[in-house]
């Protein structure tokens, strides 16, 4: 199970953010909640550089274990019936 990024029963803190003005009054005629997506859209750019962050981090292992296999094989593969 994939551990959730942030807490939604958190409590909420004011923050100031300055958007397009022409954007600010289509989306109060659209009746879009702008915290709301705000947060949502946040979420998403957090883990994506969580997942990159991640990637680099990890990028020196996975390369060997990849070296590692083109040299060797898998451990199974004279076993597998498929």
């Amino acid at each position: 199970m994939e551990t959730p990024l942030f807490d939604p029963l958190a409590p909420k803190r004011p923050l100031n953010v300055r958007i397009n003005s022409a954007l600010a009054i289509q989306a109060k005629a659209l009746k879009i909640n702008i915290s709301q997506e705000l947060e949502s859209h946040l979420a998403q750019v957090i883990a994506e550089r969580k997942r990159q962050a991640w990637e680099e981090e990890n990028r020196p292992a996975m390369e060997a274990y990849n070296q590692r296999i083109e040299r060797d094989g898998l451990f199974n593969d004279g076993k597998r019936l498929f």
